[in-house]
């Protein structure tokens, strides 16, 4: 039962069949969009209100909206997937939605309704489930984000009005051409995020303060930019977008090391699987720091196995080479790893329905 009663305006002149067929055959990464979007409104006299799944288009704008000028706003991703049998569900949308309220409180937003938001990705998947590719490997990439629409500028006081939006766009598969471990740069003239500030938001804000980092990144001919804390420059917090995750060990002695949050990095939904699922197959999680003399080290004694990134988008990617100002490495032989292989076959599983699920992760739309 929806939370609210939402308004829908179908899209009359939807992609032919046959050109929707051409873009889900090789719809890259967030290039593409389904025919249809879902908005609803909000402020602070009528809170959530106008609920709506329309065509997908132009939103109008006030050049004074606060979002312009002060940056209120976040977003959240997730995905959906057509399984074997032609169900199509999502992945642990509850869990995105307690996270875009975290973010929330943390922007001076309002909270969305868990089950509002759940709703509103949910008419979008339905009307547009012909988007869902079939591919193995592809899914619906869904974007559901909120942002201040108040006409103001003055700085002292957030937004009272927001818009929040659900948009998708099919995408293809993150490794087609096969999973190679990246190298990443240990940026020493940028932070990602400092103690107090913004950084467990899924807020824009960060990912614009993080082009130059990365930017340096490729220049240094590495793949991904790894974020080190902002007071020390000494702890490992995230690689590029993802979190990342250290293996120690092998065989029957493996166990996993990831960065605690400590308000400065994201609370991924992949990463808290990941503590979830590995012990569950036998391999202890330490939540921890570790610094990057510690990653050096452990690297060259054969202590540190293995290290993957994880998120979203790639699910699991693998680190092969860690490249900075005064060092250089290899992690392992430089090949992805037994035990992050097993961890992504065992997630992709679950999600796409071809492994049990015993903890009720997976959320059917159709």
């Amino acid at each position: 039962m929806s939370t609210l009663d939402f308004d829908i305006t179908l899209n009359e002149r939807p992609m032919p069949a046959a050109e929707r067929d051409r873009v889900l055959a090789d719809p890259g990464w967030g290039r593409h969009f389904t025919d249809h979007m879902v908005t609803i409104r909000y402020s602070a006299d009528e809170g959530w209100h106008d609920a709506r799944l329309e065509p997908y288009g132009p939103i109008p704008m006030d050049p004074a909206s606060q979002v312009f000028h002060y940056s209120q706003e976040l977003f959240e991703g997730l995905k959906a997937y057509r399984q074997a049998d032609g169900t199509i569900v999502t992945f642990r949308p509850y869990a995105n939605a307690a996270r875009m309220n975290r973010s929330a409180r943390r922007m001076a937003m309002p909270e969305i309704p868990e089950q509002l938001f759940v709703d509103a990705l949910e008419l979008l998947v339905r009307t547009d489930r012909e988007w869902v590719p079939t591919k193995e490997g592809y899914s619906l990439y869904l974007r559901p984000f909120m942002f201040a629409t108040t006409r103001a500028l003055g700085v002292n006081q957030p937004a009272d009005e927001f818009l929040f939006a659900v948009i998708a766009s099919p995408s293809g598969n993150y490794y087609a051409r096969g999973i190679k471990p990246v190298s990443v740069w240990l940026s020493t003239d940028y932070t990602r995020a400092a103690p107090g500030g913004t950084g467990e938001a899924k807020t824009g804000g960060n990912y614009a303060a993080s082009f130059a980092g990365q930017a340096q990144a490729v220049e240094q001919g590495c793949d991904q930019v790894v974020w080190l804390d902002a007071a020390e420059r000494k702890w490992v917090e995230e690689v590029g977008s993802m979190n990342l995750i250290f293996v120690y060990g092998s065989g029957p002695e493996t166990r996993l090391l990831t960065p605690a949050l400590t308000g400065t990095l994201l609370p991924g939904i992949t990463r808290d699987s990941m503590l979830k699922l590995a012990p569950d197959l036998g391999i202890p999680v330490e939540e921890g720091r570790i610094s990057v003399d510690e990653w050096e080290s452990g690297c060259a004694s054969g202590e540190i196995t293995e290290v993957f990134g994880c998120g979203t988008a790639a699910v699991i990617s693998p680190v092969g080479h860690v490249k900075g100002a005064d060092r250089e490495w290899r992690i392992g032989d430089g090949e992805p790893g037994e035990v992050s292989m097993r961890l992504r076959e065992e997630l992709i599983g679950i999600q796409y329905g071809t492994r049990p699920d015993p903890y009720g992760w997976v959320h059917k739309i159709v």
